[in-house]
């Protein structure tokens, strides 16, 4: 995801007056901003760093969703409208075949020693924002039986 779309997108939520749109997509800006400026790319923002932010910010999204209380229906719904506005920018993840055909195609090496730690800490480098890692974790738990 390009920076400058988000922000785009900001401004064009702004001018309908859609206030949740704007929310969601000022909380991406501020925490793409935050981690760049923290990695000293204030200035140079890659789409690699947005979507791992976007990545990120959807986790906690999801984790804010699981733990609402049913009581707090009004906070739940309005947990789950930025989930859905955030999963509009989000990278589309790979899936369990994908990540086992990246596996066998690019770390065989490491994959044949049937060492779980070690394919872990190879593959995670190399998928991180490409793949969920607990998706990746089981893909990899599933290789090593």
């Amino acid at each position: 995801m390009e920076f400058k779309t988000l922000q785009q997108d900001m401004v064009a939520a702004m001018k309908a007056h859609d206030k949740e749109t704007k929310d969601a997509i000022s909380s991406l800006i501020a925490a793409i901003k935050k981690v760049a400026i923290d990695e000293g790319v204030r200035d140079n923002i890659t789409p690699e760093l947005c979507d791992r932010v976007i990545l990120k910010e959807m986790k906690t999204v999801k984790e804010e969703i699981d733990t609402c209380p049913e009581s707090r229906a009004e906070l739940k719904s309005q947990y789950e409208k930025t989930y859905e506005i955030i999963s509009r920018y989000a990278p589309k993840l790979m899936d369990e075949d994908e990540i086992k055909a990246a596996i066998e195609k690019d770390f065989a090496e490491v994959a044949a020693t049937k060492n779980k730690g070690a394919m872990m800490k190879a593959v995670m480098g190399a998928l991180k924002g490409k793949a969920d890692g607990s998706t990746i974790s089981k893909v990899v738990a599933e290789m090593c039986k």
